[in-house]
């Protein structure tokens, strides 16, 4: 697996050899450094800690900052991801060549949040009937038992807030690369709004006739 994080910038559309019109996703890689890394002999897994972003420095915190090994310039962000292929020095930064022999990635992402939403938008509910003095359209109905368990079990589909947590779009065709412009061309959709942080992950499952990392679909 390898992994850079990026910013989405929105979606457009691009011309296949075929002359048909492919919906993608843009999405703009910063440089990405790798400031650390986990081994299984003495932090018990592999992992490769990365940053990202221009961060000033005296708007850091002393345990924020204490990160960052000597010699590199702290970054904004940072994350951990683990299960990452090959090895990685810290200092070393991450550009898309790593995505050659890519085909379909895994995206990650927060999805939109929708605010506080009812029963038939959050989870497909049918509601009731639409005639004068139903009095029963969209409500959610009953939530409990009038005897034992007189509470409302875990896990009861009710309203509440919608979107707005981590979600992940799989096997998505990686179209293009444009390493001047430092640009992921992704087929279809991917979660969250313009503007936001995206995880670009090389595809964990093999999708239909293809081997998720560059092999015939």
């Amino acid at each position: 697996m390898v992994a850079v994080v990026g910013v989405k910038i929105g979606m457009t559309q691009v011309f296949d050899e075929a002359g048909g019109a492919r919906t993608v996703t843009l999405v703009w890689v910063e440089p990405n450094v790798v400031i650390g890394t986990r081994v299984a002999a003495g932090d018990g897994y592999d992992a490769v800690v990365l940053g990202w972003g221009k961060a000033r420095k005296r708007r850091l915190t002393k345990p924020y900052a204490g990160q960052f090994p000597e010699g590199i310039d702290p970054t904004r962000r940072i994350m951990e991801l683990r299960g990452f292929d090959g090895e990685f020095e810290v200092g070393q930064p991450l550009d898309l060549s790593i995505f050659a022999a890519c085909r379909f990635v895994d995206v990650q992402g927060v999805s939109l949040g929708k605010g506080f939403q009812g029963v038939v938008k959050r989870h497909g509910f049918r509601g009731g009937r639409a005639t004068h003095g139903s009095k029963f359209h969209r409500a959610g109905g009953s939530t409990g038992q009038s005897a034992w368990p007189s509470r409302v079990l875990k896990g009861t589909r009710m309203a509440g807030r919608m979107g707005g947590r981590r979600a992940t779009v799989q096997n998505l065709e990686l179209l293009r690369i444009d390493p001047e412009r430092r640009l992921l061309l992704i087929a279809g959709p991917i979660p969250g709004r313009r503007g936001g942080h995206v995880v670009v992950v090389s595809a964990k499952k093999k999708p239909a006739g293809g081997n998720g990392t560059g092999g015939p679909a």
